[in-house]
């Protein structure tokens, strides 16, 4: 009996379905087919509702169904190269899907420098040369380290003679190609990693013009790590407002001093209203109130040994300096965060460009908060940053 239900309903189902399909191909035909056509169409369908509505048996739906294919056959205009046609639709709602996504939900990030470490990390490099003791890594462990996001970038002397020449590297929107040097008057490309960052690998490998090498000598060896990507939350700022502490996205349009087509990643510290000062303790200070290790979102930033002087990707507090706060140093009695502004931080104190140096930001610049790191494969892979 369950059988004979779940049969029939599924009958039903089929039936409604082609009805719709129908539907819909003779309203997008509608200019081009002929009134006769329009009238058999419509009438096969109608006679399929009117079966559908009175609940008739199976075998009564089939026969509808098989008329109204029949009219379908007979009436509608056959498209040009069906196929391709309905793969570059699928194509295109997928499009759809994905920017919607990317507009309204989630958008993919990518951290482009080390202002965030050691809770985001941006691209690094390591000069090589300079550790000739190091052995890349091969078999399960070379496995491993792709998944970290490790690259490595070696390059083979070809000729004896200097370099001559270092061309800039070749773009493709985003990215960095390849780049070409020439020693001995014969070219030598570089191929770059997939996600090696702005930086040229020449420079990473302390490369220049003159440099003298012989066949056979390593001119470069660069070990890559990738930085995080991560997915950006667009969506819960539409309901709440950001809080201090969580780690926020935002353009760099309209603020002085910065690029005006980037996003920055930042952790937020003050909000629209409050009065930021900055102590020598390396400590922000909001309304008076210092903000310590059990501020939320500032359990590690905070973390550090007040003995021990601040170090470059280490959790060291917010470091006051002529160099890195030059606002604090001409405003030491604070500064007032308009209202529907925000200040930021990066946890990296001695490593990062933040309102430190450029103030305050209106609120309308940030775009949503850190979500979720999906690559590379490593400690901070997944939802919740340290």
């Amino acid at each position: 009996m369950l059988f004979l239900r779940w049969f029939l309903s599924r009958t039903v189902r089929d039936a409604l379905n082609l009805c719709r399909h129908v539907e819909r191909l003779t309203h997008a035909q509608a200019d081009l087919l002929t009134p006769r056509a329009l009238t058999g169409l419509r009438e096969a369908t109608q006679r399929l509702r009117a079966d559908l509505k009175a609940g008739s048996d199976r075998a009564t739906l089939r026969q509808r169904m098989e008329e109204v294919e029949q009219a379908a056959q007979q009436w509608l205009l056959p498209y040009p190269h069906p196929r391709l046609r309905e793969n570059f639709e699928v194509l295109l709602v997928a499009l759809a899907v994905a920017m919607a996504i990317r507009t309204f939900f989630l958008q993919p990030f990518k951290i482009p420098t080390g202002s965030m470490q050691p809770t985001l990390f941006g691209v690094t490099s390591v000069n090589l040369k300079e550790h000739p003791e190091f052995q890349p890594p091969t078999g399960w462990q070379r496995v491993r380290e792709w998944f970290a996001g490790v690259s490595y970038v070696k390059l083979i002397a070809k000729t004896d003679g200097p370099i001559q020449q270092v061309d800039p590297p070749l773009r493709l929107l985003f990215f960095n190609l390849k780049q070409t040097l020439w020693i001995g008057g014969v070219p030598h490309t570089l191929w770059f990693p997939p996600d090696c960052g702005q930086a040229d690998i020449a420079v990473r490998g302390g490369l220049r013009p003159g440099q003298y090498f012989r066949k056979g000598d390593l001119v470069l060896h660069v070990r890559v790590q990738s930085g995080d990507h991560l997915f950006v939350d667009r969506m819960t700022y539409n309901f709440r407002t950001p809080r201090r502490g969580e780690i926020v996205v935002f353009e760099t349009a309209g603020i002085a001093g910065l690029p005006q087509d980037q996003f920055y990643i930042k952790r937020l510290v003050a909000l629209g209203g409050e009065l930021v000062q900055l102590g020598p303790d390396r400590h922000v200070r909001i309304n008076g109130r210092r903000l310590d290790h059990r501020t939320p979102g500032f359990e590690l930033v905070y973390s550090f040994d007040p003995q021990q002087p601040p170090r470059d990707s280490q959790y060291s507090g917010h470091v006051n300096h002529p160099h890195l706060a030059p606002l604090f140093r001409e405003h030491p009695e604070g500064i007032h965060v308009p209202p529907r502004h925000f200040m930021v931080m990066g946890d990296n104190t001695l490593n990062s460009l933040d309102s430190r140096t450029w103030g305050p930001f209106p609120a309308r610049n940030v775009i949503g908060r850190y979500w979720f790191v999906y690559w590379p494969i490593t400690e901070r892979f997944g939802w919740a940053p340290r």
